[in-house]
């Protein structure tokens, strides 16, 4: 298992609170960051009855977004300042329906080039059991001055 770097302990702690507070659709869906590392990072989507399908079950995109979140934040550590970041393409495999408990997805950032970079996310329910499985590409830009 690779040993993923620290972030400085001030921009960690800021990215936490700046994710529950600054991210409407993290606060839409009630997403927070649980841990973050330099190409690494936990997101954790408590389950609510308004994330479900009419059957009961967490709707795919309610497993998508926290999905899609841990890669961004995990290239957080990885990119400048001067650079932002879109998804540009995301395959995700459903394994198992979750109905209770938390969405938690686990992001490892297993390549990063000049203008891509690609994350593996595992997306887990309370007791670990794997829920999906997700490749996701990102497009690295520079920002306009």
């Amino acid at each position: 298992m690779p040993e993923y770097e620290e972030l400085a302990p001030n921009f960690r702690k800021s990215l936490i609170e700046k994710m529950k507070v600054n991210v409407p659709y993290w606060k839409l869906l009630g997403m927070e960051l649980v841990d973050v590392k330099k190409g690494w990072a936990v997101v954790k989507l408590p389950f609510e009855k308004k994330l479900t399908q009419p059957d009961g079950v967490a709707h795919g995109g309610a497993i998508f977004s926290p999905a899609d979140a841990a890669v961004a934040v995990a290239l957080l550590g990885l990119i400048d300042r001067s650079e932002t970041l879109l998804t540009i393409e995301m395959k995700i495999n459903y394994i198992k329906p979750i109905s209770e408990g938390d969405i938690i997805a686990e992001a490892k950032i297993v390549h990063r080039g000049g203008r891509t970079a690609i994350g593996d996310v595992e997306v887990r329910n309370s007791n670990g059991d794997l829920v999906a499985k997700c490749l996701a590409t990102y497009m690295i830009i520079k920002n306009k001055k």
